[in-house]
């Protein structure tokens, strides 16, 4: 299993960062998210499901998305979602936003991919920690860039 977390200090409000995660703004931070489609969404967010299409070079894969755990408080946002990848991942994300005050928000990334098969696990075990590590990184700068661009 493959496991992430990367925490940063964002100079923009709260609720300008959190906007960034609605499906009509997410390609923003996630360029790679060709288009998203709601298939249920529940009172309370947690159980929700979504397809995704995802592209990265010309591939292009569909996934369903569900919502696990979901917080909007004025201090703290927070959204854990999960799906399954080719067959052969089970991958979970975890977005966290603590309010620090008015224009400091604190953004922690955290999440897990794990091998769902022989095929999957091998493939996690082979795939060098620092390309993961990249892809992370380069999530947290657009995040980052998009909630200071947003926020000036």
């Amino acid at each position: 299993m493959l496991t992430w977390k990367e925490t940063i200090i964002i100079p923009a409000n709260i609720e300008t960062i959190w906007h960034l995660f609605d499906i009509e703004q997410m390609q923003r931070i996630m360029p790679q998210v060709i288009d998203i489609r709601v298939i249920d969404k529940k009172p309370g967010v947690v159980g929700s499901t979504y397809e995704q299409t995802y592209k990265e070079g010309k591939r292009i894969m569909k996934y369903i998305v569900t919502d696990l755990e979901h917080e909007d408080t004025p201090s703290r946002k927070h959204n854990r979602s999960g799906f399954k990848l080719a067959n052969m991942f089970a991958i979970e994300a975890d977005y966290v936003l603590e309010r620090i005050n008015d224009h400091e928000t604190r953004f922690t990334y955290s999440g897990q991919n794990e091998g769902i098969n022989l095929l999957g696990k091998i493939m996690l075990k082979v795939m060098p920690k620092k390309q993961n590590d990249k892809v992370v990184q380069s999530f947290m700068e657009r995040v980052y860039a998009e909630a200071t661009k947003e926020q000036s």
